[in-house]
């Protein structure tokens, strides 16, 4: 009996030591399926927010807000030399113009000044001749007058016709009318002043007397 006692004891004692090792490794290891829901359980750390963060820091960062203040200034003075440069190139561009439009005006009959020059010449070879009679004088002063009318000529000057032609209030003043059997209505009989034109424009219309019915 007391063999017995004693070895009932001995295996009361393993068994006890058996479901306490076999707790122990329970609570050490867990199931498969509470590492899972342990894992789930964790907070994700959100990566985003972290970024966003680190932008902002730079954005705020003095050293970098230094150097866009510091890029922008060297644009803005770049931008503002430039407009000084165009406006100075304006100014002398709009004195060069005004310049060269007091000279047009100054000097646009120089051309025909200097071709009238000749004409001037033979008038004072004319006028300074001796032993001249009525007929060769007159004679040159019609040779003048005949190079002067070229001269003119070149440069778009012409005379009005008149006397014969119909009467245009455009081109002539009547001052006088008259009567008469021998030429049409409104036709030009007599001119007393002569009339020019410069190229397609009248300067000076012609005095004439018209014929009136």
């Amino acid at each position: 009996m007391g063999m017995n006692n004693g070895a009932e004891k001995d295996l009361e004692r393993l068994n006890t030591d058996g479901i306490v090792g076999e707790g122990a490794q329970d609570e050490q290891v867990p199931a498969s399926g509470e590492k899972s829901r342990d894992a789930a359980a964790e907070p994700r750390v959100e990566t985003g927010a972290a970024d966003a963060g680190g932008d902002d820091a730079s954005d705020n960062d003095p050293a970098v807000l230094s150097r866009l203040l510091a890029e922008q200034t060297k644009r803005a003075d770049e931008s503002y030399n430039r407009l000084i440069r165009l406006q100075a190139d304006y100014d002398n561009f709009r004195r060069r113009t005004r310049q060269e439009k007091e000279d047009i005006y100054k000097y646009a009959s120089e051309r025909l000044i200097t071709a009238m020059l000749p004409v001037l010449d033979n008038f004072d070879l004319a006028l300074s001749a001796e032993g001249n009679t009525v007929e060769s004088f007159k004679a040159g002063m019609q040779m003048i007058y005949k190079q002067l009318l070229d001269v003119l000529a070149a440069e778009g000057f012409a005379q009005i016709p008149a006397v014969g032609e119909q009467f245009d209030p455009t081109k002539h003043e009547a001052v006088q009318r008259t009567e008469s059997t021998e030429h049409p209505d409104n036709t030009i009989v007599e001119e007393f002043r002569r009339g020019y034109y410069l190229k397609d424009k009248v300067i000076r219309a012609s005095m004439v007397k018209v014929v009136k019915s």
